[in-house]
This record gives structure tokens, C-alpha cells and sequence, in this order.
């Protein structure tokens, strides 16, 4: 069977559903295991953290940038998922000339719906992938829009020394769109660094510290604080808002509690 992944690529199946699955992505491997799949993923990333029974148990294959093609080939995959941002296009070039390689493309909350329908329907798991994309959908249209004049300029920080922050082309701006929130770093591409100066002079309101990939934690909240005394500096998940899979399940409950959260933290500020 042939399908077209998100970045229009053609590939195809040597069985359908496919039996030996490689995943490079932690969010689309725990999407994989909600759709019901177990034995079928043979493969996995060392940041595969969810579920955690397969991050004990499933073979690692390396990092989502730094993979190890000779472990990938020992699993003999009838299917490799990646990404075009979270993986390197050279290694996964070079799988793609043995194995079928499906690649995801998500900046916005369309594109990851897209993503979990596609990818239902690429291991044989359509009808449990379109309900769970109803059920996402649902949450978000059920989510209280903000307002313009009320939304907060924030600083999404990824990174600390250097400072990175999300930047406007990213899923996390897309994110902190839905969150009802304004990216202080919206017209800068990617994940820009910045001197501390920088950060300072763009006055956000709000400074979201984010769990991963720097695990940010109490201790920077209060150097964050002293360096911008009028922004409210706030410890977030950032597996809520990076990861683009089922873990969307959560985020608009999530949005509500952090809004609530925020508006207490201005209050007392």
C-alpha cells in the first residue's frame, strides 16, 4: 500500500498494517501506543519517556537527532516515523533509501490533527485515531477564546545559557496562541538565542520557564526574577506544549488551569 506523509512524500508499505515500527519522535511514539499499538513498536528514542512501560522495555535507538542507523537496522523496520524538525534530514535520507520513512510536518494544531489521522491511518488504526482527533478538537472549541486586549505578551524560554525562546514558526506559538497568549518573540524565526539584555528590553509580562528540553526549575524562577522585576516568571509543562500527539488530550484542561494560575499570579504580583 502507498502513502503520503506531510511533506507530500510518496512511500510505501511491503505489508499492511506494518509489524515492525521504528519510532524517532517521543510525541507520535505515545501517540502510537494509544491507538492501541504494543508489539508493533520495536524501536524507540532515549526521549521516548512516554509510556514508560515501553521506555523500559523497547530497544533505544539513540537520540531524536543523534540515531544510531546500525541499531535502527538490526530491528529490520517495515516502518520508520520522524519528523522533518525533531530529526536530521541526512540520517533519515539515508533510511528512506532502505526502509519506508514517514515524515510529520506540525506547526499548528490542524497540522498535528492531520498528523494523528494519517498516522492512524498508515498502522492500520484509522477509526481509533479519528475519534481521538474528535476528542481533541472538542476540548479546544470548548476552550474560552481571550480576547486580544487581554492577552499577555510571554517569553517562552526552551533554554537557558544561552537563553533560547520559541519563536513565531514554531508549534509552541501556535500553542501559546490557543493558551490565549501573545509571544513577545513572535517575529523572530525558530528558536532565536538571546543575551539576557535582550530579554530584558522586550518588557514581556510573562516568563514561561518550560520543563523540557531545559528542565527549568525553582531556582531560575528567582533569577528570572531579578532580572525582570515586572514580568510574572512562571514554571510550565512543556511536554503540553511541544508535544503534538494524543498528549493534546490535556492541554485545553491544562490552558484553563495555567489561565487561572496567571491571573492570581498577576493579582499578587
Amino acid at each position: 500500500m502507498t502513502f503520503t506523509d506531510q511533506l507530500q512524500r510518496q512511500i510505501e508499505l511491503p505489508h499492511y498494517p506494518p509489524r515492525r515500527i521504528v519510532s524517532l519522535v517521543p510525541s507520535q511514539t505515545e501517540l502510537l501506543y494509544d491507538l492501541g499499538l504494543d508489539e508493533e513498536v520495536v524501536g524507540i528514542t532515549k526521549f521516548c519517556v512516554h509510556p514508560e512501560a515501553w521506555f523500559r522495555s523497547k530497544t533505544r535507538v539513540g537520540g531524536t537527532k543523534n540515531i544510531h542507523l546500525d541499531r535502527i537496522r538490526a530491528l529490520a523496520p517495515d516502518l520508520i516515523i520522524g519528523n522533518k524538525e525533531e530529526n536530521i534530514k541526512g540520517k533519515i535520507e539515508r533510511l528512506a533509501a532502505d526502509y519506508p520513512v514517514w515524515i510529520s510536518d506540525v506547526a499548528s494544531l490542524a497540522d498535528a490533527l492531520a498528523m494523528i489521522r494519517g498516522l492512524g491511518e498508515l498502522v492500520g488504526r484509522r477509526g481509533e485515531a479519528l475519534e481521538l482527533a474528535e476528542s481533541i478538537e472538542a476540548g479546544f472549541r470548548a476552550l474560552p477564546v481571550v480576547p486580544p486586549a487581554r492577552r499577555r505578551r510571554v517569553a517562552y524560554l526552551i533554554w537557558n545559557a544561552p537563553l533560547m525562546v520559541a519563536g513565531g514558526d514554531t508549534f509552541i506559538h501556535h500553542m501559546l496562541d490557543q493558551a490565549g497568549y501573545v509571544n513577545a518573540f513572535g517575529g523572530r524565526s525558530r528558536y532565536p538565542a538571546l543575551s539576557e539584555a535582550e530579554l530584558k528590553a522586550a518588557a514581556p509580562e510573562l516568563i514561561f520557564l518550560s520543563s523540557e528540553p531545559f528542565p527549568f526549575r525553582e531556582k531560575h524562577v528567582q533569577h528570572f526574577k531579578g532580572l525582570c522585576p515586572e514580568a510574572v516568571i512562571i514554571l510550565v509543562d512543556g511536554e503540553i506544549f511541544s508535544w503534538y500527539g494524543s498528549r493534546l488530550v490535556k492541554a485545553p484542561a491544562y490552558f484553563r488551569t495555567l489561565r487561572e494560575r496567571v491571573r492570581q499570579l498577576v493579582l499578587s504580583h
